[in-house]
Formats: structure tokens, C-alpha cells, sequence
């Protein structure tokens, strides 16, 4: 049995569950989510949990299973508390602002890098040089935040670019730290 699988998925108060066939449609104050479940994967919805069971022992079924349950569960803590991550921006002259809808980064290139906010994700920048993009949708906000990062990643020198606020840049010497012939 699937140790992820079999958790049991709590539903808190303020959210509202509705199964209608395959489709699971969660709604909780931060918004409205919906995934289209996978066919085979045996879904209940009782009054104060979600329970995931799958049909057989067969190899995708049970790799079905965890991912199902970590599905709803996301959509779960999604409409309740949210998603978010942060950036930052590291680099002489580089800064992000926020206009209007619009997330405009100055990243050293002869142009501003222009990004748009997508339906249920919101950029915040608290200052120059941090991102915080946040939404209900873990997917969304994870492909948007690596879209912004794709911008200009960062380059393992200097450390200059776009990164996670977690994320650790391993450094290189550069040509000078190699030994330099006498």
C-alpha cells in the first residue's frame, strides 16, 4: 500500500468538496480549483476527509495512487492557505517593479523584460530586488516563478540573476583561481 496513497486528506472548515464523476471541484476562500482525476483511482468524499483506494496492485496503479492523494491534497492547502514563492534578483543595476498587472525587470540587457500576471497568480515586489509570486494552483505558481527565473538565470561566477529564495548557486573560480602559471 502506498504510504502517501493511503493518508487520508482532511477537508477544513470553509471548504466545499463536490465530486461529479471524475471531475473534483474544491472551493475555499483563496478560490476555486479543478482537476480531472484519473479514471481508474477510486475517489470518496465523506464528510470531514477524502479517502484515495486503488482498484489493484498493478504497477501504475499504485504509482496513481500517492499522486492522486498529493493532488487533492494540494488543491486542499491551496484554497485554504495558498501557494507562494519568492525571488530574488542579484546583479549591479538589475531590479524588477511592478506596474500596474505587469512585472517589468531591468536584468542588464538593451531592453525592460516584460511579464504579465496570469489568471490566479499575483506578483508582489517588496522591494527592488525581491519576487514573491503567489496563487491557490501549486503548478501555476511553480511554471510562472521558473518562467520568471528563465529570464535570466543565474550564472554560477558572479551569482548574478534570477533565483529561488532557497536556492543555493555553487560558485566556480574563475580563470585567475585555477594556479596561475610562473
Amino acid at each position: 500500500m502506498s504510504r502517501i496513497g493511503r493518508m487520508p486528506v482532511a477537508i477544513p472548515a470553509g471548504v466545499e468538496v463536490k465530486l461529479d464523476g471524475k471531475t473534483l471541484t474544491v472551493k475555499g476562500p483563496k478560490g476555486t480549483l479543478t482537476q480531472e482525476l484519473h479514471q481508474d483511482m477510486i475517489v470518496e468524499v465523506g464528510a470531514a476527509e477524502i479517502t484515495v483506494t486503488r482498484p489493484s496492485e498493478v504497477k501504475e496503479h499504485k504509482a496513481l495512487h500517492g499522486l492522486t492523494r498529493s493532488l487533492i491534497a494540494n488543491m486542499v492547502t491551496g484554497v485554504t492557505t495558498g501557494f507562494s514563492k519568492t525571488l530574488e534578483v542579484n546583479g549591479v543595476g538589475y531590479r524588477v517593479a511592478k506596474q500596474g498587472k505587469d512585472l517589468v525587470m531591468n536584468l542588464g540587457y538593451s531592453h525592460q523584460v516584460i511579464m504579465s500576471e496570469i489568471e490566479g497568480i499575483t506578483i508582489d515586489v517588496p522591494n527592488p530586488n525581491q519576487i514573491i509570486i503567489s496563487g491557490p494552483d501549486k503548478q501555476k505558481v511553480g511554471q510562472f516563478a521558473a518562467e520568471v527565473r528563465e529570464k535570466r538565470m543565474p550564472e554560477p561566477y558572479k551569482g548574478k540573476g534570477i533565483k529561488y529564495a532557497d536556492e543555493v548557486i555553487r560558485r566556480k573560480e574563475g580563470k585567475a583561481g585555477k594556479g596561475a602559471k610562473k
